[in-house]
């Protein structure tokens, strides 16, 4: 299936720059020495989560609405929380209603930004596939302009900005490491890289949606569950993301939920950042050990891709 599908390119991410880029922020970097935050590698952060919606997902809900027709009806998207702030955020710039469904596991502050947004919010279903269904029964009546999460060119080829303001403000990184849930990031990353560097795909053990594709050689559904399922809560890979993944043969890393907490709150204490569970996944592997750079020279991109949380940095419910 995968070997039929367009593949995304690096001009359709340079064109997506040229379309979105009077409209979203050019996200910074931050070069810090691993020894800062105990590993062996010199990180080149990528502070995505400053981006407009609180996530990387403003830039292909953006590139969605620049560049396509919508209907009077407005746009409809399924979400565990970030697409959909980025779908209802993008909707109130470009002057559409946004209907927006979210499982009843989306972490609160994200449905409370939705609403700020001025979104029409359903929670429905205990994962994203249950909220995706609701929205095409949804869409079948009304008749708007769906946006998928993830696994849409479109989509992918605004995420896949982040990686090329990346590349252009680090360039030669040895590897890049992203969280995965349905694959739009880290695809679209992978798409502008190519093979010029290790693309790092890091999930965890109860969202290992990348994993299971790669140990059967095509995407799977899979079973949801823990701490990052609310932001990382895709059953399956996207079939779009997955040919570009497995183009460039990236690599699966799991990590558990404890293992992301304690990340987490790494972060908070030595760099006072704070993003939600999935975004700290990254940073999880490193810690860890599940992955290693090839030598201690290496210089590493890790994208913080998300913020949409609460302040407190006690552990969520697993959900």
């Amino acid at each position: 299936m995968a070997a039929s599908l367009p593949e995304l390119t690096p001009d359709d991410i340079q064109a997506a720059n040229a379309a979105i880029s009077p409209f979203i922020r050019h996200t910074p970097i931050l070069e810090v020495p691993g020894n800062e935050i105990g590993v062996d590698t010199t990180l080149v952060l990528k502070l995505e989560y400053l981006q407009h919606s609180g996530s990387f997902k403003g830039r292909g809900a953006t590139h969605f609405m620049a560049t396509q027709p919508i209907s009077d009806s407005g746009v409809v998207a399924a979400s565990g929380g970030n697409h959909g702030a980025a779908v209802a955020w993008a909707a109130q710039r470009f002057g559409h209603a946004a209907h927006i469904f979210v499982p009843t596991t989306a972490n609160p502050a994200k449905v409370a930004r939705l609403l700020e947004y001025g979104a029409d919010v359903r929670q429905v279903g205990a994962v994203y596939g249950e909220a995706l269904a609701a929205a095409q029964e949804f869409l079948a009546d009304r008749h708007g302009t769906s946006i998928h999460a993830y696994d849409d060119p479109i989509v992918m080829a605004g995420a896949g900005t982040c990686a090329r303001e990346l590349d252009l403000e680090a360039p030669g990184l040895n590897a890049v490491l992203l969280a995965c849930g349905g694959g739009g990031l880290s695809g679209s990353t992978a798409a502008w890289y190519g093979d010029r560097t290790e693309i790092v795909v890091v999930e965890t053990t109860g969202t290992a949606t990348y994993a299971a594709a790669a140990e059967h050689g095509a995407p799977v559904d899979v079973e949801v569950s823990g701490i990052a399922a609310d932001a990382l809560g895709a059953t399956r890979l996207g079939a779009h993301p997955w040919a570009a993944l497995h183009g460039v043969g990236a690599t699966s890393v799991l990590v558990s939920d404890n293992d992301v907490m304690a990340a987490r709150q790494h972060l908070w204490r030595w760099l006072r950042i704070v993003v939600e569970p999935a975004a700290a996944a990254p940073i999880a592997a490193l810690m860890t050990g599940a992955w290693r750079p090839q030598t201690a020279g290496d210089r590493v991109g890790v994208v913080l891709c998300g913020a949409n949380t609460t302040l407190d940095l006690a552990p969520a419910a697993a959900r």
